[in-house]
């Protein structure tokens, strides 16, 4: 190369692949209790039958699209309770960050579906070619017949695994024993299809290929994670003053093996074995100190931890630590770092939103209503003398089957309100009508009913009528 001239660089780094260890311990533990809830949860709810009394859909959670509901077990939610989806995502939002600033990324390392879907590829690798010395050493020989049959197979599990995924997801559109049936006589809709595609195509690339590549370049959460750190965050960490000492890290051999007389020596209780970063799905090494790929799944904990055990030192060399506790000189016990302002605000919120949605669930009638009065015009005279204000009565079923309601009104003299054929009126099952009613009065008997009340009652259950006050309008100075 010419003095001078400066050597370009690549736009992307080139891929190095990561052949993770398997491990044992707590940690690894509860990543497979997460992962055999998750799984049980997400494919298992679609075929959950569920029996409602208004017969509509059978089976527990399900999103009918044409029907504009979504059946959650006993709940049905509609188009109309968007404030209850505004609820949850403002819930969800605030969990999240209120669950990095006490320990870090969390979330990532035991709950995410990347990480929960790459960990079944993973344990699926392993299964069929081997352990990681194993895998390493089928990469670097020549394509031959075993070769073949082990990646070929490993990506066929791969794409089993990838495509029962989009149909577990469509699943949860229709009632899944029919749909599965009529998806592969070839008689779904095109939608379902093109879902089962494209989630067959990006579950298998995500987990199967890309793996890390997806929470380093794709997922955001990694990138601006940091701002969401405080020094008392528990995240995976390296106590470096133990771990390197004064003179570094060292093999365990000769006298430097027992623990006293390593610490006499200045040696650190690292022995530098790499464990720690052969066990690790992102590829890093924790002993270079925080860094954004680490996604806090503990796998390093339980490396090191069955190394310490190994060799007979004491445990804890990497684990869940806050930066503030590792700059003490003797760094206390980890806990929970809790009491700070930020970390409380997001609890009280998350009570109150969490408070919120409870009640307004709770709370909610089976229709909606409302009542506006027609204000072009405000009011008619009409020949004879007499005012009439209009009124639009808007009626919501939220019901799973068809309910008439009957409208009537408190507070006026009787004849005074003209509701024409609507006295009674039915609205099928998650549907809206809109009622015209029309209220006369003379002008003697306006001063004395400038107020009443629209009372609706479903006739099936007269105890949830409501009662809504609207005002009769006039100015006689105007006249």
């Amino acid at each position: 190369m010419q003095p001078g001239i400066e050597e370009p660089q690549a736009l992307y780094q080139k891929r190095i692949p990561i052949i993770p260890r398997s491990v044992k311990g707590r940690f690894r533990n509860f990543k497979w209790g997460v992962m055999l809830l998750a799984y049980s949860i997400f494919f298992g709810l679609p075929w959950l039958p569920w029996t409602r009394t208004d017969g509509s859909a059978s089976q527990a959670v399900m999103f009918d699209v044409v029907g504009h509901r979504f059946y959650v077990f006993d709940l049905v939610v509609y188009p109309q309770n968007i404030f209850w989806l505004a609820l949850l995502l403002f819930i969800a939002a605030t969990l999240l960050f209120f669950a990095t600033s006490l320990i870090g990324r969390a979330f990532c390392g035991y709950f995410c579906f990347q990480t929960l879907w790459t960990d079944l590829f993973m344990w699926i690798e392993k299964l069929i070619q081997g352990e990681r010395p194993a895998r390493i050493r089928l990469r670097r020989q020549a394509w031959d017949k075993e070769k073949i049959l082990k990646l070929g197979a490993t990506h066929l599990v791969w794409l089993l695994i990838a495509f029962w995924t989009g149909m577990t997801f469509i699943a949860y559109f229709a009632y899944a024993p029919d749909l599965i049936v009529r998806f592969l006589e070839g008689k779904a809709a095109y939608a379902a299809y093109l879902t089962v595609a494209l989630l067959t195509a990006s579950t298998y690339v995500a987990a199967g290929l890309m793996r890390e590549q997806i929470c380093a370049y794709v997922c955001p959460y990694g990138r601006f994670q940091s701002v969401m750190y405080d020094p008392e965050t528990l995240a995976v960490a390296y106590d470096s003053k133990r771990g390197d000492g004064v003179m570094g890290r060292a093999a365990p051999r000769g006298e430097i093996k027992i623990h006293a007389a390593r610490q006499e020596k200045g040696y650190g209780d690292c022995i530098d074995c790499g464990f720690c970063v052969q066990v690790c799905p992102a590829g890093i090494d924790i002993r270079d100190g925080l860094q954004y790929r680490c996604i806090s799944c503990g796998l390093c904990i339980d490396a090191c931890n069955t190394i310490m055990d190994s060799v007979g030192y004491p445990r804890g060399l990497i684990r869940y630590d806050s930066e503030a506790n590792l700059a003490q000189p003797v760094p206390a016990k980890p806990h929970v770092h809790w009491k700070r302002i930020k970390v409380v605000g997001y609890l009280l919120a998350l009570v109150v939103m969490s408070g919120a949605l409870t009640y307004s669930v709770l709370t909610r009638k089976d229709y909606e209503h409302s009542v506006e009065q027609i204000r072009q015009p405000l009011y008619v005279v009409l020949s004879n003398g007499d005012i009439r204000n209009r009124y639009q009565i808007h009626l919501t079923n939220l019901r799973g089957t068809d309910v008439q309601y009957r409208i009537t009104v408190k507070g006026l003299p009787a004849g005074a309100l003209d509701l024409g054929e609507m006295q009674t009126v039915t609205v099928h099952s998650s549907s809206s009508v809109i009622v015209q009613a029309s209220v006369k009065l003379t002008p003697d008997q306006v001063g004395h009913y400038p107020s009443f009340d629209f009372v609706i009652t479903p006739l099936d259950k007269p105890n949830d009528s409501v009662i809504e006050r609207v005002n009769f309008t006039y100015r006689k100075n105007e006249q």
